[in-house]
């Protein structure tokens, strides 16, 4: 299993990839899927997440974006719209097949989405030859297969602070104070503080504890009236 963290990562590595020689379809990619000289956009895919250790989250191991989406309706894996990152979307340009290239969702927009994609050019969307970031807009989506992803456990501590109570807030407090207390006081600082102890400024104990504006206020008062 795998995060849509990872895949993106992987993705965003491939950008600027150019098949050689230009025309020729020949990728590295192609060639670790057995098809190589075929159009690639799918096998970019099918590389991305054989190479993030996650292939069991994509329903089928083709080359094919009309027999992925039919493997993504039937394992129910298909949305239709609310695309999030990490979607492995599929594309309908005007005039061409039914599902003509796809990409790996960046990002969702109001008026489409941004997607990774291999294969692709200004000018040549569906046979370029070259892995881009690439905008499209809703009519040219079809869908989309959504991999059951792990969920990232990146937290936000800041979120998680946010949530304490005040009593909690006290608490951690305490603990943070608690940990500083045992930390000795460094080489550069320890002249002076010796210096203060001597002075009766600080007791000198605890000396990397966090303090208040009242215990500040009164080293500073007691600075100042030596």
């Amino acid at each position: 299993m795998a995060t849509a963290k990872r895949v993106l990562d992987i993705a965003r590595a491939e950008l600027g990839y150019t098949e050689t020689p230009a025309g020729s379809n020949r990728t590295k990619y192609g060639k670790w899927f057995g098809l190589d000289g075929q159009p690639w956009c799918m096998m970019f895919v099918q590389w991305v997440f054989a190479q993030a250790g996650a292939t069991d989250l994509l329903p089928a191991l083709t080359a094919s974006c009309g027999a992925l989406m039919r493997a993504g309706k039937a394992a129910g894996r298909w949305v239709t719209g609310n695309y999030q990152p990490g979607d492995v979307v599929i594309y309908d340009f005007p005039g061409g097949a039914a599902t003509d290239h796809c990409g790996i969702v960046v990002t969702a927009l109001t008026t489409g989405v941004r997607a990774i994609e291999g294969n692709t050019a200004v000018g040549d969307d569906s046979n370029g030859g070259a892995v881009m970031e690439r905008t499209r807009p809703l009519s040219q989506v079809v869908g989309a297969v959504r991999p059951d992803y792990d969920v990232d456990k990146e937290v936000d501590i800041v979120d998680i602070i946010e949530q304490l109570t005040d009593a909690q807030l006290i608490r951690l407090a305490e603990r943070l104070q608690a940990a500083l207390a045992t930390r000795p006081i460094s080489a550069a600082l320890a002249a002076e503080v010796e210096q203060a102890k001597a002075m009766g400024i600080t007791d000198g104990q605890g000396p990397n504890k966090l303090c208040t504006r009242a215990q500040a206020a009164a080293m500073i008062v007691r600075a100042i009236n030596r």
